[in-house]
């Protein structure tokens, strides 16, 4: 399994990175899976350029099929403004509509004061149900004088085992990617392709492919009728 992580913290180190780590790590703890972060303060420039030109450079596009194809997400964002960054919104209005459809996310944020806590329940979960992925209900907030307390170091592992346990349980439910799509036999392919008998009828060694026999003569007088 897959698990990327986007983070939008702008300096070097960052709290809103520290917290994505935290995450990442609760989030492992219960699960057996691949992380991948993306750092957005890195690919500012990209995402302007692909707003002015409508094309991905090469370093944002990687990022942003790595988002797609991940089996879950953390999110995490520092707040402005009483929201998400522009940063951070920027390279989510960047995702194909339905990139993230059924992928499980964990969002969090970071500010400077309590008084920004429901960031992300007035934004950020708006924005993710909006993209159709199914948000983790534990999201976690950290303002400055929260980091060192039991409350968040609690709250941070609720959140990485319900993360965990959505991946476990959503990743069967997930709809094909567009490239799995493109590769997969539809129904005329797939008869097209089958072994047939000596009288030309189709058949089929394994059930599960779903396909089923049928005669030649009937084919061809459906053909005809039609």
């Amino acid at each position: 399994m897959k698990l990327v992580v986007v983070s939008a913290g702008l300096s070097s180190p960052s709290s809103t990175r520290l917290l994505a780590d935290r995450l990442t790590a609760a989030t492992l703890g219960h699960l057996d899976a691949r992380p991948e972060t993306v750092e957005l303060r890195e690919l500012a420039t990209e995402i302007a350029q692909h707003f002015v030109t409508g094309f991905p450079p090469a370093r944002l596009a990687a990022a942003l099929d790595a988002v797609a194809a991940a089996d879950g997400l953390i999110a995490v964002t520092p707040v402005f403004a009483a929201s998400y960054s522009g940063l951070f919104k920027s390279f989510f209005d960047l995702m194909d509509k339905d990139a993230l459809t059924g992928t499980p996310v964990l969002v969090g944020a970071t500010g400077g004061t309590a008084r920004h806590s429901l960031v992300t329940e007035h934004a950020m979960r708006p924005l993710f149900t909006h993209l159709r992925a199914p948000v983790v209900p534990t999201a976690v907030y950290a303002a400055s004088e929260d980091w060192g307390g039991q409350g968040l170091a609690q709250r941070i592992t609720r959140a990485g085992t319900e993360l965990a346990r959505s991946m476990r349980s959503m990743r069967p439910m997930r709809p094909m990617s567009p490239a799995a799509q493109d590769t997969a036999p539809d129904v005329d392919t797939a008869a097209a392709i089958a072994p047939r008998s000596p009288t030309g009828a189709v058949t089929s060694t394994d059930p599960a492919n779903g396909l089923r026999t049928v005669p030649f003569e009937q084919r061809l007088a459906a053909l005809q009728s039609g």
